[in-house]
């Protein structure tokens, strides 16, 4: 008597091909893990760079803010020559084009050559002698001059008839000012002048220093005036 044939398949072919579904199966979803660890630990790494940066962003900023102020004050550098180029500005573009971990080795570059620059301003604080401000260096021109036009004011009020006193005031008034202040303009551009670029004679600080002796001349023979 023959067995009829049901087509089913042994008993060992059908559990071998779970199997290997299964183990397919783990192996996708641990190479699916590992490529999420794998973004996580990027992301987290990004996110520290990030706040990193950050960080170092404003510690630079603390730096170059008293820096720029003292070249411009003490040293008497100008505000424009402080100012970014085009140039400048492209360069930086392209330092920091390959990301985060980029603008953190560009800010902590930033930060050596602030402490650089600062090391190299302590060593031209004291004992080093610094470039004075244009105004300040004419203020030493023009104020002898205007002193010795408040001397000779005084001279004359001293010893000038009382009658006259009026005429030597106009006089006074008009040309030692005057001639002051031509002295002083004249004195700068002998002493300072002679470079390649022009000298700023401050001609308003000037004015006013040279003016000063005959404000304060009136305002003497004024006060005298109401006293007596």
């Amino acid at each position: 008597m023959s067995v009829p044939d049901t087509g089913a398949q042994p008993s060992g072919e059908v559990d071998a091909q779970p199997a290997g579904a299964w183990a397919d199966y783990l192996a996708a979803a641990q190479r699916l893990d590992a490529v999420r660890r794998a973004a996580s630990a990027a992301a987290g790494e990004q996110a520290a760079t990030l706040q990193a940066a950050q960080q170092e962003l404003s510690a630079v900023r603390a730096r170059l803010a008293p820096q720029r102020a003292r070249l411009i004050q003490d040293f008497g550098v100008p505000e424009a020559a402080l100012i970014p180029q085009p140039n400048d500005q492209a360069l930086a573009a392209q330092t920091v084009a390959a990301g985060p971990a980029a603008v953190l080795g560009a800010l902590r570059q930033a930060r050596a050559t602030a402490d650089a620059a600062d090391a190299g301003m302590l060593g031209a604080g004291p004992g080093t002698a610094l470039p004075l401000r244009p105004w300040a260096r004419n203020l030493l021109v023009y104020g002898p001059f205007a002193a010795a036009v408040l001397i000779v004011q005084i001279v004359l009020y001293l010893i000038a008839p009382s009658g006259s006193l009026p005429t030597y005031a106009l006089l006074c008034g008009l040309s030692l000012p005057v001639l002051a202040y031509g002295l002083g303009w004249l004195t700068i551009g002998f002493v300072y002048g002679g470079g390649p670029e022009k000298v700023d004679r401050t001609p308003l600080v000037g004015a006013i220093t040279c003016l000063t002796p005959v404000l304060l001349t009136c305002m003497g023979v004024g006060l005298l005036a109401f006293i007596r």
